[in-house]
C-alpha cells in the first residue's frame, strides 16, 4: 500500500496517519514505462519495431478482463463515450437518455455530437437511472440510453437492457466508475452494444488520462478504431519493421483520440493488482457501513443482480431533516480537517450543473434551443434530493487498515454532534 504522511498538512488535522494514496505507482510500472522510452515507438501512430505494441496489449489483457471479444483504446472516457455512441449510430438530432445524478460528461459528450442529453431520475437508494423514469423519457427521436454506473452502485442493466430491446434502442454502458464489479456475474462494460471506461487519475485504474470501448460487436470496435485515430485502422496483414501499423483505411473520418503507449504500459502494468485492491475497498466500506448506519447515515446501494461490487467513491446520505439544517459543505470541511483526507459533496445534478454550458462554446452557435438552453427544464427531485443530502469518501481512503476506517466513523459521529444547526 503507498501512503503519505499527512501529518502538520492541516492545521488542526486530528487524525493523521499515513493515509493511502492515489494514483499508486510500482517498480514494474517504472520498468515498462523505461521499456516504452527506449522503444523507438510512443504512439501506435509510431512505425512498428517487431513488437507488439503496448496499446495492443493493454487492449488484448482488458478484453480478457471484462470478457469481451473486443477492447479499443481511447485518450479519455469522454472520447470512449463519443466513438461508442457514434459507432453505434447515434447522430445529429438523436435524443440520448442518461441519468440527473452524473459528471458532466454524460451530457456533455452528447452534446457534442449535436445529439440532445434527456436526463432522467435516478433511484433513491442506488442514485443510478429510474428504469420508470427512463420509460417516460422515451419518445420518437430516442436512440440510445447511456447506463452509468455511478459512485459504487451498478445501475439496473436488466430493466435497461429490456427497455432497450423494447424500443430498438443502442444501451451503452458508462463503466467509467466501476472497473472490476460485475452485474448477473458478467463484468461492467460486458453489457449493451458497448461499455465506455475511463483512465482519468481519479479512477480504480488510471494512467493518469485515457479510456477504452469494450464491445462484443467486431463492427462498432472497428468503427470507434477509425473514429479514434483519423480514420485509420491496424494492418490485417503483418507489418514490417519500420512500417507503419495503421492504415489509411479511410471507412470512417474520425479524429485523433489515441493512448499513448506510456499510459498503456501503465494500464498494462495496473490492471495486475486492481482485483486485489478492490477486495481490499470492498472489505473496508463493509466496516465503514456497519459503524455509519449506527449512526443513522445510509450508504448507497447497489442494484438488485450486482453479484460484486466495487468502489470509486463512498457515498453516504443524511436524513432529509437534518440535511436541511446542516451547511454540508461546512460539514465536510471539518470532517476533511479532522481526517487530514478529503470528504466532499457529490456531483451535481445535470439541472443545476454549471458546467453544462453549450451556449458558452461557438461550435454550438447553430445548435437547436433542446441543447442550447441547457438542462434546468428537467424534473429531477431525487437527484437534488441525494445532492443535498449526501457525502463523500473518496476510493483512496479505503485501501488503508481497520483504523483508518474507525476514524471516519468516529469523525462523522463527533462532528454530527457538534455541527451547528440553523
Amino acid at each position: 500500500m503507498t501512503t503519505r504522511n499527512t501529518a502538520g498538512a492541516s492545521a488542526g488535522v486530528e487524525f493523521a496517519p499515513s493515509w493511502p494514496i492515489w494514483p499508486q505507482a510500482s517498480a514494474s510500472s517504472l520498468a515498462l514505462l523505461e521499456e516504452v522510452l527506449h522503444s523507438g515507438r510512443w504512439a501506435i501512430s509510431g512505425r512498428h519495431r517487431g513488437r507488439p505494441s503496448f496499446e495492443r496489449r493493454f487492449a488484448a489483457a482488458f478484453a480478457q478482463y471484462v470478457g469481451t471479444a473486443h477492447c479499443v483504446p481511447t485518450a479519455s472516457g469522454t472520447a470512449s463515450l463519443m466513438t461508442a455512441l457514434e459507432a453505434c449510430g447515434v447522430g445529429a438530432g438523436d435524443e440520448v437518455v442518461v441519468p440527473g445524478l452524473t459528471w458532466v460528461a454524460n451530457a456533455s459528450a452528447v452534446a457534442a455530437m449535436n445529439a440532445v442529453p434527456v436526463p432522467v431520475d435516478v433511484r433513491e437508494d442506488t442514485y443510478t437511472m429510474d428504469p420508470d423514469a427512463v420509460r417516460s423519457a422515451i419518445g420518437p427521436r430516442t436512440a440510445a440510453i447511456v447506463a452509468v454506473h455511478l459512485y459504487s452502485s451498478l445501475a439496473d442493466l436488466r430493466a435497461l437492457q429490456d427497455l432497450a430491446d423494447r424500443h430498438g434502442l443502442v444501451l451503452i454502458e458508462d463503466a467509467a466508475q466501476a472497473h472490476g464489479a460485475r452485474y448477473l456475474d458478467r463484468a461492467a462494460g460486458s453489457h449493451g452494444h458497448a461499455g465506455t471506461f475511463s483512465m482519468q487519475t481519479s479512477k480504480l485504474l488510471t494512467s493518469g488520462e485515457g479510456g477504452a470501448v469494450t464491445t462484443d460487436r467486431a463492427d462498432v470496435a472497428r468503427a470507434v478504431e477509425h473514429l479514434r485515430a483519423d480514420g485509420r485502422s491496424y494492418s490485417d496483414a503483418p507489418t514490417a519493421v519500420g512500417a507503419m501499423e495503421l492504415v489509411e483505411s479511410a471507412e470512417i473520418m474520425g479524429s485523433n483520440r489515441c493512448l499513448s503507449e506510456f499510459q498503456a504500459a501503465v494500464l498494462l502494468d495496473q490492471l495486475t493488482r486492481l482485483d486485489e485492491q478492490n477486495a481490499t475497498r470492498l472489505h473496508n466500506a463493509a466496516r465503514l457501513d456497519d459503524r455509519l448506519k449506527q449512526l443513522g447515515l445510509k450508504p448507497q446501494e447497489t442494484a438488485v443482480g450486482t453479484t460484486l461490487r466495487t468502489y470509486y467513491s463512498y457515498v453516504v446520505t443524511l436524513e432529509e431533516g437534518l440535511a436541511a439544517d446542516l451547511d454540508l459543505d461546512a460539514v465536510g470541511a471539518e470532517l476533511t480537517r479532522r481526517l487530514g483526507t478529503p470528504v466532499g459533496r457529490c456531483h451535481r445534478p445535470l439541472d443545476i450543473n454549471p458546467l453544462y454550458r453549450p451556449s458558452s462554446r461557438a461550435r454550438f452557435r447553430r445548435a437547436g434551443p433542446e441543447i442550447l438552453e441547457g438542462l434546468a427544464a428537467y424534473e429531477l427531485p431525487t437527484a437534488n434530493s441525494i445532492y443535498r443530502r449526501a457525502l463523500m469518501l473518496e476510493h483512496a481512503a479505503l485501501l488503508g487498515t481497520d483504523d483508518h476506517i474507525d476514524a471516519v466513523a468516529d469523525a462523522f459521529a463527533a462532528v454530527l454532534d457538534t455541527a451547528p444547526r440553523s
